[in-house]
């Protein structure tokens, strides 16, 4: 059995960071254990999100489990298995979130959690190549994040459109305030996909006291007493064991921490043993607290041709796009999933947004491997609410680590949640039928004909998808149901931290990427002071 002075388990958004930072001190011995592969070749390029979001090679698949707020659907939750974890297969769009949403899990009595703490971390990590307040931006960190120009005639089209309804076009919804629309933010510079994999491992591979381990399946922590050293883990067919002699930290995701946690008995007493699981710790809260952004996509069709990649991005024109993008690093190839988003507020009165509208400029169909681009020329215009509160769980069915989780988000299930999804809905209704995009001859394809609010609710219900999201399982807290303190230790065990998405105790307003790597990079500044 080997020994190492921190264990890290998962090798994603989280993980990777919390790798490199305390392998930066040559006296710390660290294990990063990834189950995927260290690479594929389409997490380097942009664009490879759509042939990634499918692939079991680099995604662990999950689907949900059916439910009546999805129409008793089973809907996709894809999770990257591979260096970099979701990082590297994601949309790329790079959003914080807002203020309020660090204030708010320091208010829960998280402390060293608020706005002001975390910016620093922020800050640390990004080396931002836009215009922006330096107050708030990065300029010298590992994760290069851009700020695309609406170079597309559509894109500039649809701000002006939502200028018209009131929604101001904003430079830099990540710095002072979020409010508005604009280019989104991306994780791509010189072409290629900034993962995790790339701006924070890659410089720390050849450390001599960092040992990465790919295709290593967790199977349990070991635990002596109320005491973490080490982990169980496979290797093919090869089992093997890693001691820890200070920390190990689960980066594992929203869904595969507390899978590893119940696996190793913490979790709910009356649960593991039904699954023939000796219970080390009961721990309650594992696995719950579950939410994720669930998001409607509005469909349009656009009259002129010419404007959306369904015109310029198939067949010969896919040509061009790929010219586009080995000259300029622009165009279809280059772009995130949803290029241009607003964070938007549905009603006066409200203090910070509380809706997120994003656009993709083409439709996409089924296609027998997954989604392709469609015939007719439109786009598609999400829209959801940003920090739901319907609340879900992630619980392990079986003992046996290859066995996918069962899934629950619960959408809709908050009168409130459900409320503010209309609402945005008929938001993204106004901007696509703003005096500015007339000239695009756009029709509505969907929801269509449908006004009540009953209506596009149910319609909500039966085509709503996740924006893959999902965070809270390992709550962070100090009630009965939290999982970790506010230095990420888990209750009741010495020597375990959770560190990535799970931890957030609320879902932050847009993307996850950028605050789990800004949790990892808390998790390690922690995890160092505390061993000093």
């Amino acid at each position: 059995m080997d020994t190492y002075d921190y264990i890290v388990v998962g090798a994603g958004s989280a993980g990777a960071v919390v790798a490199n930072r305390l392998s930066a001190d040559p006296r710390n011995r660290v294990l990063l254990l990834e189950a995927g592969p260290a690479s594929h070749p389409w997490s380097h390029i942009p664009v490879g999100y759509a042939k990634l979001v499918n692939n079991p090679a680099a995604n662990w698949l999950y689907s949900s489990e059916p439910e009546a707020g999805t129409g008793s659907r089973r809907l996709p939750v894809p999770r990257g298995r591979i260096l970099g974890g979701s990082s590297a297969i994601n949309g790329l769009a790079f959003v914080r979130g807002q203020a309020q949403d660090f204030d708010g899990w320091a208010q829960m009595g998280n402390q060293g959690w608020s706005y002001a703490d975390v910016l620093p971390f922020f800050k640390r990590m990004e080396r931002y190549e836009g215009d922006g307040d330096d107050a708030f931006r990065g300029r010298d960190g590992p994760l290069r994040v851009t700020n695309p120009a609406p170079r597309e005639p559509l894109y500039a089209a649809l701000i002006e459109a939502a200028g018209q309804i009131g929604i101001v076009h904003n430079p830099d919804y990540n710095g002072a305030v979020q409010d508005g629309i604009a280019m989104s933010q991306a994780t791509i510079a010189a072409r290629r996909r900034m993962s995790t994999a790339r701006c924070y491992l890659d410089p720390a591979r050849r450390r001599p006291n960092l040992r990465i381990e790919t295709g290593a399946l967790g199977q349990a922590l070991i635990l002596e007493g109320s005491r973490c050293v080490g982990v169980r883990y496979t290797v093919g067919d090869r089992s093997e064991e890693a001691r820890a002699g200070r920390e190990v930290v689960v980066s594992a995701g929203a869904i595969n921490s507390p899978q590893l946690l119940e696996l190793s008995g913490i979790g709910q007493g009356d649960r593991l043993r039904s699954l023939g699981i000796e219970v080390r710790h009961a721990l309650p809260g594992v696995g719950e607290n579950l939410r994720d952004h669930y998001a409607p996509r509005t469909r349009w069709a656009v009259g002129r041709k010419g404007v959306t990649f369904n015109d310029t991005g198939r067949g010969l024109g896919l040509v061009g796009q790929a010219l586009r993008y080995a000259l300029y690093g622009q165009g279809m190839l280059c772009m995130v999933a949803a290029p241009l988003r607003a964070f938007v507020r549905s009603r006066e009165g409200l203090e910070a947004p509380d809706v997120l509208l994003g656009w993709v400029p083409m439709l996409t169909e089924a296609g027998p491997k997954g989604p392709r681009i469609s015939r007719q020329s439109g786009m598609t215009c999400y829209a959801h609410a940003m920090r739901p509160e319907s609340k879900g769980h992630v619980h392990i069915v079986s003992a046996d680590p290859r066995k996918a989780p069962a899934i629950t988000f619960n959408f809709l299930s908050s009168p409130a949640d459900a409320d503010l999804t209309v609402r945005a809905i008929r938001i993204a209704r106004s901007v696509m039928t703003a005096p500015a995009l007339a000239p695009l001859q756009i029709t509505e394809l969907a929801p269509g004909p449908l006004n009540s609010d009953d209506e596009i609710l149910d319609w909500a219900r039966r085509v709503g998808e996740t924006t893959y999201h999902p965070t809270g399982t390992c709550r962070m807290g100090s009630d009965p149901l939290a999982v970790v303190d506010a230095r990420l230790r888990v209750h009741g065990i010495a020597g375990l931290r959770v560190a990535d998405a799970s931890i957030m105790p609320t879902l932050t307003s847009g993307n996850t990427n950028a605050p789990s790597i800004m949790i990892g990079e808390k998790a390690a500044d922690m995890v160092l002071a505390d061993a000093a």
